[in-house]
Order: structure tokens, then C-alpha cells, then sequence
């Protein structure tokens, strides 16, 4: 058969077989199943995952003002009607995170409420407007603040 006498030219390639096309073993080739190596890297990222996030949860970060969160939780303890009630403000105190004092303060109609210590100068502050129960049937807008230190 030569290449001008119009025929096709078919050429037979080897095939693999078990043993591979070196004659190996099929045990010396590195194959893994597709599956298996996607619930692999899934594996690796969850765990990088959840060790980033158990370092940063660790690690201080003396630039990240606490009282922004800090007061929105406070006002959730003290209104959960929507409407602020100055009596429960020492419920908000429980608001601070963990390791931290927190002061709030409550202002409406020229009044003024204080639950906790005294801050220091350096304490993160935040301010929220809020409406203030300040009598039954009678509702003001008001402002709470928080002041969160160690």
C-alpha cells in the first residue's frame, strides 16, 4: 500500500491495557478517582477556612472601634418593642463584648439616663437614634450612646 494509490492509510495505535503503556504495574501510576480529589480539596479549604477564622477570632486588633456593634445590641436589649425604655437600660450593659466595660447613656426630652461606669477618655464611643418611652403614652426621639473600653 503506498501513499499515491488512492487507499486510506489507517494506523493502529497501541492500546492500554491494565499494565500500562510501559509495562508497569497499575498500582505504580498516581491515578486518583476525580471524585475523591474534589471532596480532597474541599477537605483543605474548609479547614483553611475555619483556621483563618479561629486565628482572626484570636488575634487583637487594637484599631477596630467596639461600640458601633456594641450599641446596636444595646439598643435591642432596651427596646424590644421598638421604643426605648429608660428602666431597662442596665439590661444593655450585657451587650459589651467579652473582657470589655461599657457605658450607656440615654438622652431624650432634656432628660438623661446612665447605666454603667464611668468611661475613660480613650473609650470607643457610638451613637444611635433611638425613640425613648419617657412616660406611659408618651414617646420622644432620643439618642443612645455607648462607650466601650478594656
Amino acid at each position: 500500500m503506498s501513499r499515491w494509490s488512492g487507499e486510506a492509510v489507517v494506523r493502529r495505535l497501541p492500546l492500554y491495557t491494565s499494565a500500562g503503556a510501559s509495562g508497569g504495574s497499575a498500582g505504580s501510576r498516581a491515578q486518583v478517582e476525580p471524585l475523591a480529589a474534589l471532596v480532597a480539596v474541599f477537605a483543605v479549604g474548609v479547614a483553611l477556612a475555619a483556621y483563618a477564622g479561629v486565628l482572626d477570632g484570636t488575634l487583637s486588633t487594637p484599631d477596630r472601634n467596639l461600640a458601633d456593634p456594641t450599641v446596636e445590641r444595646a439598643e435591642h436589649a432596651i427596646a424590644g418593642t421598638g421604643v426605648a425604655d429608660p428602666d431597662a437600660l442596665p439590661a444593655g450593659l450585657r451587650a459589651a463584648p467579652d473582657g470589655h466595660r461599657v457605658n450607656l447613656t440615654l438622652e431624650a426630652a432634656g432628660r438623661t439616663w446612665r447605666a454603667g461606669p464611668s468611661p475613660p477618655a480613650r473609650a470607643d464611643a457610638a451613637d444611635l437614634a433611638v425613640s425613648v418611652r419617657v412616660a406611659p403614652g408618651r414617646i420622644r426621639p432620643g439618642e443612645l450612646r455607648a462607650e466601650v473600653w478594656t
